[in-house]
């Protein structure tokens, strides 16, 4: 995180705007025990219906003018995995 008083701003939004996309956040941040490998200090799992809703999500107006932010603030890969 290269900003957290930045990237606070923009996690303050990203609940409201998935759970109007349909998605439900199962995971952001908490406690980790890293057992393998190197990765990322902090983790959001977010669910959606499908993997088209959360591309929808992704792409829509509003998370696109708060994504800057993110950005801007903060070192990130955001990947969307098919799940069971």
């Amino acid at each position: 995180m290269s900003d957290l008083e930045d990237y606070k701003n923009y996690a303050s939004q990203t609940v409201a705007l998935a759970e109007a996309a349909g998605g439900t956040f199962l995971v952001k941040g908490g406690a980790m025990t890293q057992v393998e490998g190197s990765g990322p200090d902090r983790h959001v799992l977010i669910s959606f219906p499908s993997r088209e809703q959360a591309l929808e999500w992704y792409h829509s107006p509003e998370y696109q003018a708060i994504l800057p932010i993110a950005l801007r603030s903060s070192t990130r890969d955001l990947v969307i995995v098919d799940g069971v």
